[in-house]
Formats: structure tokens, C-alpha cells, sequence
């Protein structure tokens, strides 16, 4: 049983550790870092999963990025603590944050990932959008959350420049 709450100011370095034990060290090196640099997480999407004693088991965060000129979310990290995987917590914190987005207005969401598991949730490769070298274009997968969300969206995935809402 896991409780999900909105991350806070106070769960940030807690979240921070539990990235750093679940990617390589040199994480912060990748290319979608650098459309995170200078921007805050969304923080209504980004939410942390603790267990009935209060552990952090998983966390989750969204940030704005644009799309050419579109607005979308650029989903990660998601990281589920290691003697916590397998326990179906990765999925329920992809669910439970994208159902909020929506209500947020936003209406299209990309990563950078594995297609075989992120395909579960809906997201599908992407032709025609750029990230940030040196991203492989066959691990950029989006996600509709209204009809036809991606229809017609392709360029370069930059930093949004606030924090508005779509």
C-alpha cells in the first residue's frame, strides 16, 4: 500500500537521493537535463509514493518543455526505490499523474525511454520531434491526452521559458 502526495520543497534532496541510487552517477548529463536546467518541476504532477510508514518507495516529476512552438510535458525521472521494483509502483505513479494532467490542460506528454514498457501506458514513437543530442530518435515516444494532441507537432524540444500552463 502506497500513499501518493504532490512532492514538496521538504521531499526534494530525498527524492534527489533516491535518483541518484537508481540512475548511473553521471545522470545529470543527459541531454533532457538540459531542458530541465533553470526551470522548476511541475510541481501539481510531480508526486512522491510512500509506504504506510512514510519511506520513499517511487517518485515522479513533469516539466514544461515546448515542442517547435506546442507546449507538452516531458515526463521524468520516474524512479521507484530498488527493494520497492516489481511491485507494480512505477505504473501507478505514470497513471495516477498523468490523470491529473488533463485537469492541468495539458494535453500532450513526451519522454525519453524504453517503447516495450511505456508502451502499456500509451505512448508510441515520434517522428518528427528533436531532442537534444545525443538522444537515439527511436527512445522519443509521446502520449496523447486529447484527441489528436500530437496531429501535426514536430521541431526541437527546448526549455520552456516559464512556468505558465498550457
Amino acid at each position: 500500500m502506497f500513499h501518493l502526495n504532490r512532492e514538496t520543497d521538504a521531499d526534494w534532496w530525498e527524492v534527489e537521493a533516491l535518483y541518484d541510487l537508481c540512475f548511473a552517477p553521471g545522470r545529470e548529463a543527459l541531454s533532457s537535463y538540459r531542458l530541465r536546467d533553470g526551470t522548476l518541476p511541475i510541481a501539481a504532477l510531480s508526486q512522491v509514493a510512500r509506504d504506510r510508514d512514510g519511506i520513499l518507495a517511487g517518485a515522479i516529476r513533469y516539466w514544461p518543455v515546448c515542442v517547435g512552438e506546442r507546449p507538452a510535458l516531458l515526463l521524468g525521472p520516474i524512479a521507484v526505490h530498488p527493494t520497492r521494483q516489481g511491485e507494480g509502483l512505477g505504473g501507478y505513479l505514470i497513471r495516477e499523474s498523468l490523470a491529473l494532467a488533463p485537469g492541468l490542460g495539458w494535453n500532450r506528454v513526451l519522454l525519453v525511454g524504453d517503447a516495450p514498457y511505456y508502451q502499456r501506458f500509451g505512448f508510441r514513437p515520434l517522428s518528427g520531434v528533436e531532442m537534444p543530442p545525443p538522444t537515439n530518435p527511436k527512445r522519443i515516444l509521446g502520449m496523447s491526452l486529447a484527441p489528436g494532441a500530437w496531429d501535426g507537432v514536430q521541431g526541437k524540444v527546448t526549455r520552456a521559458q516559464s512556468q505558465a500552463q498550457p
